[in-house]
């Protein structure tokens, strides 16, 4: 078995290919070891430093699933840019957005590389933060993206010349990828996909912060609607087993734990919840239950972020 898929499902198929497997709702994305994997993608030196990075194996998986050759990728906070790196390696057009200067080296280090080792697609990534999709500079990307993929980032943002200081409360968090999302909603084309990966993050005694529900929320005030729910595996698969890869730091937290009579597992997964657009999802369901939906010649998307874009039409 290995981190990436062979198949592009839920995607339509060529005439006369044979229908994949149905995919997984546990990804097996965690059979490299999270340095061969930036190995693999050929990831520059200081990658590794983005601690919120989306794991090469699983963003590999996410593009591969829910797009195809030529299609836009968009992660709209890109950290060191794995996501790019992937989306390049794949075929695909990529963009990512990032205010954090060291972030910026080196996503776009990562682009270079990825580009030198034969991508031929084009990719960038802007020193912005993700508001600047919600003005006419992104106007051209309405209706055009066919992924957004980025994660739920926790780590402080850059100080100068200060040590980072402790990672910022879930709560601000996901209250900043809320926004994010509002952004992003009006980019995305018909039938595109929104994904969020989220590390597990732990409460003081140990305990798992529930990140799904506030997300799901979130995702929904911005007009969109949840159509899965994944778990990407970190930890690699060995016939009926896992052998968890967790960091010699998480290792000892856990030991600790459980010498204090608070046993804590190991986190062997990122959580993985995947969007549409409400009218899209909407659709989708009334076909599955073999409703009639209005049989207009066009669907017109209502004003989002208090902007109508002309000519903003959604086929139905």
């Amino acid at each position: 078995m290995t981190d990436r898929p062979t198949s592009h499902w839920p995607l339509p198929l060529p005439p006369g290919e044979e229908p994949p497997i149905p995919p997984l709702s546990v990804w097996p994305t965690g059979q490299r070891d999270p340095a061969a994997q930036l190995r693999d993608s050929g990831c520059v030196p200081g990658t590794d430093t983005d601690t919120d990075r989306i794991p090469p194996a699983v963003a590999a998986y996410a593009i591969a699933t829910y797009t195809h050759p030529g299609d836009l990728v968009l992660d709209p906070d890109c950290g060191a840019g794995t996501v790019l790196t992937e989306a390049l390696r794949a075929g695909r057009h990529a963009l990512g957005l990032t205010a954090r200067n060291r972030s910026w080296t080196l996503a776009r280090a990562n682009i270079t590389a990825a580009k030198t080792s034969g991508a031929w697609r084009d990719g960038s990534v802007l020193d912005a933060r993700p508001k600047v999709l919600a003005t006419i500079r992104a106007a051209g990307l309405v209706g055009r993206v066919g992924l957004v993929l980025t994660a739920l980032r926790t780590a402080p943002d850059e100080q100068k010349d200060r040590a980072p200081g402790p990672d910022r409360d879930p709560d601000s968090a996901i209250a900043e990828l809320a926004a994010t999302l509002t952004y992003c909603e009006p980019l995305l084309r018909s039938g595109g996909h929104l994904v969020v990966v989220a590390r597990p993050r732990r409460h003081p005694d140990g305990s798992l912060v529930d990140l799904t529900t506030p997300l799901l929320a979130a995702a929904r005030a911005a007009g969109l609607a949840p159509v899965d729910r994944c778990v990407a595996l970190t930890a690699g698969l060995r016939g009926g087993r896992l052998i968890s890869r967790a960091s010699l730091a998480e290792r000892r937290t856990a030991s600790r734990a459980r010498a204090a009579g608070t046993p804590t597992a190991l986190t062997v997964h990122h959580e993985v919840l995947v969007f549409q657009l409400a009218h899209d999802a909407e659709l989708a369901a009334s076909a599955a239950a073999a409703i009639p939906w209005p049989t207009e010649d066009d669907v017109i998307r209502p004003a989002v972020n208090d902007v109508e874009y002309p000519g903003w039409r959604r086929a139905a």
